[in-house]
C-alpha cells in the first residue's frame, strides 16, 4: 500500500531488460516524459514498446528507438519520426502497425480482463490477412486479440499518494486506458498531494490500478499550450499551391451542416475548420479525444478560445469536452460522426482509399484512418489531383495498399468536386476555377463521368 516513490529511478529499478512496457501520449502530449529519460539512462534493452507513436527523434520513445533499447514495436502511427519511419522499412526493427481505435480497445479489453473482441477496423486491408473473420449483420469483422504489459508508464496532471489520478485536457488520450493493462503500472505526475485531497468526482483513474507514483519534473511538454488567437488567411500570401489546397476546403465546408458532428483528418482536411460559416454550431471530433463546439469566431476575436486548423491545434471552446482514445474511438466505431474528412494518396473508382503507406519508401501508419473510414457513412477525401511525380491519384484500382474498401462517397480535389457512383466511377460534380473538363479527363486514370 506505500505506492509513493521519491524519484522515477527508484520507482523504475527493477526493471529488467526484455520487458514488455506500454506508455501512454498521444503525439508530444501526455508522454511519461521522467520514466523515458530514466529507461534511457538506465539503458533498459531487448523492450516490447506498446504506445500509440514514438514521439520524435530527440522526444519520447524516440530516444529509446534511436539507442536501439526498443526490439519490437506495437503502435499506430509512425508520425514524424523519421529514424523510426526508417528502421522499419530497412527491416531493422520488428514493428506490428495496429489501426488506432483497434489498438485502443485491445489495451482497453486486456485491462478489463476480455481476451478478444470483434473490429469492422481493417477489413479488406493488409491488417485483415491471416485473422479470423466473422459477418454480423451482413458485415464482416476482424478477430482482435486483448494485449497487456508487464509495465505501464501513465503521465497525469495531479495525482494522492492512493494513486488515484487526474489528467488535464487531451492529455488523457492513452493514458487512462493504458493505466488498467499492466501487471504494474507506474505513474508520474505533475503534482503529488495526500490522499483525501483530491475531488472523487473528478479522478480520471482510480488508484487500484496504480502501483506507484511519483512526482515529475522538468517536463518539455512540447505542444501543450493553449491558443486564443485566430490566423488570418490572407490569399496575397499564399501560393498557388496553398491557395488549391484553400478551396478545396471551402468545397469540402460546404458539406457542413449546422449540427453536424466532424472528423478533420491532418493535411488538407484541418483547413476546413477555416471555411466553416460562424453562423453554423459545427462540432469538430480528435482521436486523442477531444470534441470542440462552433461557431468559429471571426478574425479579430483575439479572447475566444477557438480551433485553429492552420496550426493543427485544438482549443475547447465552451460546451466541448474531453475524454480518452477508448472513448473518442467508440463514437467513431459506434458511428456517431456525421461527416468524416481525410487525406488521401489514390482513390478507386469504387471508392477504396489508400493514405498510409508506400511499400519501402514511406510509412507514416494509419493512425485512425482504418477506424474512421470503416465506420462512417459520409467520407470525404481531400488531395491534390496528381502526386507531385504527376500520377493520378483518382485510379482505376489502388496499387498502394488500401486504407478502407468502398468507403469513399466524395473526393474533393484541386481540380474539381466528384462523387463516386454506385456502378463504380468519379461523377464530375463541379470544376475547380479555370479548370476545363478536357483537363479533368487527361489528369484522371479512372472512368470519369460528365
Amino acid at each position: 500500500m506505500h505506492k509513493v516513490f521519491p524519484s522515477s529511478t527508484l520507482a523504475l529499478q527493477d526493471i529488467p531488460d526484455g520487458s514488455t512496457l506500454m506508455f501512454g501520449g498521444f503525439g508530444l502530449t501526455g508522454v511519461p516524459e521522467n520514466a523515458i529519460n530514466t529507461l534511457f539512462k538506465k539503458g533498459t534493452k531487448n523492450i516490447t514498446c506498446i504506445s500509440n507513436e514514438a514521439g520524435l527523434e530527440d522526444f519520447g520513445l524516440g530516444l529509446l528507438i534511436g539507442n536501439h533499447q526498443i526490439s519490437r514495436m506495437i503502435c499506430s502511427y509512425i508520425g514524424e519520426n523519421h529514424v523510426f519511419e526508417q528502421l522499419l522499412i530497412d527491416g531493422k526493427l520488428e514493428v506490428e502497425l495496429v489501426p488506432q481505435g483497434t489498438l485502443a480497445e485491445r489495451i482497453r479489453a486486456g485491462g478489463a480482463g476480455i481476451p478478444a473482441f470483434y473490429t469492422p477496423a481493417g477489413v479488406g486491408t493488409e491488417v485483415g490477412q491471416n485473422k479470423e473473420k466473422r459477418t454480423f449483420s451482413g458485415s464482416e469483422y476482424l478477430l482482435e486479440t486483448a494485449l497487456q504489459a508487464d509495465f505501464a508508464f501513465v503521465k497525469a496532471w495531479k495525482g494522492d499518494t492512493d494513486g488515484n489520478l487526474i489528467y488535464k485536457g487531451t492529455s488523457q488520450n492513452f493514458n487512462p486506458v493504458i493505466a488498467t493493462a499492466g501487471k504494474i503500472t507506474i505513474a508520474e505526475v505533475e503534482e503529488l498531494v495526500p490522499a483525501g485531497t483530491l475531488d472523487p468526482n473528478q479522478i480520471h483513474t482510480p488508484g487500484i490500478y496504480v502501483q506507484r507514483i511519483f512526482q515529475g519534473k522538468d517536463y518539455l511538454k512540447p505542444i501543450e499550450h493553449l491558443t486564443t488567437h485566430h490566423d488570418q488567411l490572407i490569399a496575397a500570401d499564399l501560393s498557388p499551391d496553398e491557395l488549391k489546397k484553400e478551396w478545396i476546403a471551402e468545397q469540402i465546408a460546404k458539406e457542413i451542416k449546422d449540427g453536424d458532428y466532424v472528423n478533420l483528418g491532418i493535411g488538407i482536411p484541418t483547413r476546413v475548420a477555416n471555411h466553416i460559416p460562424a453562423n453554423l454550431k459545427v462540432i469538430l471530433q480528435s482521436e486523442n479525444g477531444l470534441l470542440g463546439i462552433g461557431p468559429f469566431p471571426e478574425p479579430g476575436e483575439e479572447d475566444a478560445d477557438i480551433i485553429n486548423a492552420s496550426k493543427q491545434t485544438i482549443t475547447i471552446n465552451p460546451g466541448g469536452s474531453v475524454f480518452g482514445s477508448e472513448a473518442s474511438f467508440a463514437m467513431i466505431r459506434g458511428n456517431h460522426i456525421d461527416v468524416t474528412i481525410l487525406g488521401g494518396m489514390e482513390v478507386s473508382e469504387n471508392g477504396d482509399l489508400a493514405n498510409w503507406k508506400v511499400p519501402g519508401k514511406m510509412v507514416k501508419g494509419m493512425g485512425g484512418a482504418m477506424d474512421l473510414v470503416a465506420s462512417a457513412d459520409y467520407v470525404i477525401v481531400a488531395m491534390m489531383h496528381r502526386s507531385p511525380n504527376g500520377k493520378s491519384k483518382l485510379v482505376s484500382q489502388c496499387s498502394l495498399p488500401l486504407t478502407g474498401v468502398q468507403c469513399v462517397k466524395r473526393v474533393v480535389t484541386d481540380l474539381g468536386v466528384f462523387d463516386i457512383i454506385p456502378e463504380g466511377g468519379f461523377k464530375l460534380i463541379e470544376c475547380a476555377p479555370g479548370v476545363t473538363i478536357a483537363a479533368i479527363h487527361q489528369a484522371t486514370e479512372g472512368k470519369l463521368v460528365v
